[in-house]
């Protein structure tokens, strides 16, 4: 499988929580208090960050593909960071930049600690 990776930074992140689910139709898969959050869909795989300075900006785009070998990040022609993962290499990378996720009791998707 592939998904389209975005990746944006937000100022309040339980107000982004309660918006980005509505839009996306559905809760996010892992959410860390107050730092970071992300919901994988179909066809997408999207997650916000909290920095109240830097709201709204884009903070990278890329693919997440079952094949992927590690993490791989470029930046292309306009300073936007691309990066490419598998959905684990990932979830590793959540834990390791922003903790330990809590998952929520409704979610079926889960990253596994």
């Amino acid at each position: 499988m592939k998904r389209f990776h975005i990746a944006l930074i937000v100022a309040d992140l339980d107000t982004a929580i309660a918006d980005y689910s509505k839009r996306l139709g559905q809760h996010p898969q892992a959410v860390v208090a107050d730092t970071y959050a992300m919901w994988r869909t179909e066809l997408l795989n999207f997650s916000i960050s909290q920095d109240p300075a830097r709201a709204g900006q884009v903070r990278n785009l890329g693919f997440e593909e079952d094949e992927a070998e590690g993490f791989r990040s470029e930046t292309d022609s306009n300073g936007i960071a691309w990066e490419r993962f598998s959905a684990l290499t990932q979830d590793l990378e959540v834990i390791r930049t922003y903790g330990i996720p809590v998952h929520p009791a409704h979610s079926e998707e889960l990253i596994r600690n």
